[in-house]
């Protein structure tokens, strides 16, 4: 490592820069808004990464660009480099982590525009509570489906986009060849009797059944979309499956929601502990009864002047 001291690593690691083993050189991640770059983006990180790096890229598991290879002396200006076309380097803490979508936006399953959901939230918290600092890393994932391709009850706070089935009986034909059934993904459609039945249990509301399957409209075809929640999932050392929350909501509630979330994660968890972790330790039901009032936004500015708690 030559002359790079512990200090000069963990400091780097902050603008997020990460230390390539066994080299003196370091891995710069470069941050898009919604795990989605342009054309002349990718043109002014590859440039980046001849001059500056090793040549080479990687993406992340968090839709992030790594340039390996900067050397300590290049950091600063592979950054200002990047800052003249509109990028940044960064992703790493105890903070809110880059968020990812899926590909929602163009895909056949996806429910609503996930890209774009995911640009709103970067904006709104990644950016403005860049320097907050939380008890851990905060992981923020939207998908667009029940497929979860991006995870979201594997993360921190996941946003899953549903269209319940609009079954109107009356309307059933009793096909002998129900374009429900046939194309109903987790099999919860089926025609009985002569009459189409979906099981409540069995169906996920992956929205396939809403896209007009049947021609006579006996499943409406519809956008009307609704979202699934998911808190304090984890993946790595320790695995937990995210908390679903007890109701779906609507798009205009999903943001108060994520700020409560973190609200009372700065507020409740320790150091070092996860949100999952945190929940399990004070339990679901305290933590729905606070997503659900008012008490942590209007509690806001001091929750957010608070140091992170210690462990007694």
């Amino acid at each position: 490592m030559g002359k790079l001291s512990q200090d000069d690593i963990t400091k780097v690691k902050a603008m997020g820069f990460l230390w390539n083993r066994g080299t003196d050189k370091f891995s710069g991640r470069v941050l898009p808004g919604n795990g989605v770059f342009t054309a002349e983006e990718l043109m002014d990180i590859a440039e980046c990464a001849q001059k500056f790096g090793n040549g080479t890229a990687a993406m992340t598991s968090r839709l992030t660009i790594e340039l390996p290879g900067i050397s300590f002396a290049n950091i600063e200006p592979a950054k200002a480099f990047l800052a003249e076309r509109g990028l940044q380097f960064g992703g790493t803490g105890a903070k809110i982590r880059p968020v990812t979508g899926c590909k929602g936006t163009t895909c056949v399953y996806g429910n609503f525009d996930t890209q774009g959901m995911a640009q709103q939230i970067h904006d709104e918290y990644f950016i403005k509570w860049g320097s907050v600092k939380l008890p851990h890393k905060f992981k923020i994932a939207v998908g667009g489906c029940p497929n979860s391709c991006m995870k979201p009850s594997l993360n921190d706070f996941g946003v899953e986009g549903h269209r319940v089935p609009q079954y109107d009986k009356e309307q059933c034909r009793g096909c002998k060849v129900c374009m429900v059934e046939k194309f109903c993904p987790v099999k919860a459609a089926k025609v009985v009797d002569g009459k189409l039945q979906i099981d409540p249990d069995v169906c996920n509301a992956c929205g396939v059944c809403s896209s007009g399957k049947c021609p006579f409209g006996a499943v409406a075809k519809h956008e009307d979309v609704v979202y699934q929640i998911f808190v304090g999932g984890t993946w790595g050392k320790k695995t937990r499956m995210g908390t679903p929350l007890s109701k779906m909501v609507t798009a205009e509630e999903i943001f108060p929601l994520l700020e409560k979330t973190m609200l009372w994660f700065k507020e409740n968890a320790y150091q070092k502990e996860r949100l999952g972790a945190a929940i399990d330790r004070i339990g679901v039901d305290k933590l729905e009864a606070a997503l659900f009032s008012d008490d942590l936004l209007q509690r806001k500015d001091e929750i957010l002047a608070a140091p992170v708690k210690e462990r007694a």
